[in-house]
């Protein structure tokens, strides 16, 4: 992470840089993050976000972000997935027994979890099938938590808008539903001010309008095509960037959750989500949590999203339910940079 050298002018600001090194002391930062947001927010990203802000406030005020371009231009492995399954989704079914004996990795985004999740999702209608990739708890899991089942489909949401684009091509309409709900959902881990813009207008608060159509009309091939992402968007920058970054795989912003919470984060976890907690709060069987926790800390599945959602939902009820929320006390985090 990094963020322009306090003094320096517009030129030099070009090239230099300051790095912040972040440590997983859980005591400080989640905590922290369930103080910032005034709602449950469970994307790990937040963190990193946070964080590079405020180091990014000691020079400047205002910072751009550039979100949206996924959603636009083709830039997430699972609008790759969506395309392979048309081709090839009936050869997932039968490769699934074999990827499911994959080793769990600590990785980020690695390899393994993404097999998983295609074979456990190809066989799935499109709209379905993009959803289960990108699904954190299914209706099994919610019901192994909760102990009740319900008839309510989150994806029913996805589906009215999913009808709105019914005779353009599928990609196009996928995209359209991240740009439209899954997009304007994530963006209160950027500048809240800008949310309730977000919600009236969708993709217009985080790009131009002349942007968002030439995007939308591109052909499917110049934004995914095989194994290749963002294909257009990639040619536009190869002029101006070093080659290794134009054919560089996708880094998200996002933290090691897995491993964290395999080693530093795993007596916080469970200390943070233990039966006496749960059960005050009423909202998860402790038994069904703790059963998570072995399973990702054994290295049977990777698990750290399911986790990491489960403690921000139970520190943000903790602290902004519970009991009134502290002040954010800033100097907490300088322990955790260098």
């Amino acid at each position: 992470m990094s963020s322009p050298m306090r003094g320096s002018s517009p030129s030099a600001m070009a090239h230099a840089n300051r790095e912040l090194v972040l440590r997983p002391d859980a005591a400080l930062l989640l905590p922290a993050l369930a103080d910032a947001f005034d709602e449950p927010f469970a994307d790990s990203s937040a963190l990193p976000t946070y964080l590079v802000s405020q180091l990014a406030a000691e020079d400047v005020k205002v910072a751009l972000s550039g979100e949206g371009g996924d959603e636009l231009f083709g830039g997430y492995y699972t609008y790759v997935a969506d395309l392979l399954a048309e081709r090839a989704g009936g050869l997932a079914g039968l490769a699934r027994p074999l990827v499911e004996r994959l080793p769990t990795s600590t990785a980020r985004a690695s390899f393994d979890y993404k097999a998983k999740r295609f074979v456990r999702g190809a066989h799935l209608p499109p709209l379905e099938r993009h959803h289960a990739w990108k699904e954190i708890f299914s209706a099994d899991a919610r019901a192994e938590l909760t102990g009740r089942r319900h008839g309510f489909d989150p994806v029913d949401l996805y589906r009215e808008r999913f009808a709105e684009t019914d005779g353009a091509e599928l990609l196009a309409r996928l995209q359209d539903v991240d740009r439209t709900i899954y997009l304007v959902d994530d963006l209160p881990r950027e500048d809240r001010p800008r949310l309730d813009g977000a919600l009236a207008r969708g993709a217009r608060a985080v790009s131009r309008p002349g942007v968002t159509n030439f995007a939308l009309a591109l052909p499917a091939h110049h934004r995914v095509h095989g194994l290749r992402k963002k294909v257009l968007l990639r040619k536009a920058v190869a002029p101006l960037v070093p080659g290794r970054i134009v054919r560089g795989k996708k880094r998200g912003f996002s933290i090691p959750a897995a491993a964290w919470l395999r080693g530093e984060l795993e007596p916080f976890a469970r200390e943070t989500l233990s039966a006496d907690t749960l059960r005050r709060q009423g909202f998860f069987r402790p038994e069904a949590v703790t059963k998570l926790i072995d399973r990702h800390v054994a290295g049977r599945e990777d698990l750290s999203r399911q986790l990491w959602g489960l403690l921000a939902f139970t520190l943000w009820h903790e602290r902004h339910v519970d009991r009134e929320p502290q002040a954010l006390r800033e100097p907490r985090l300088e322990a955790l940079v260098h």
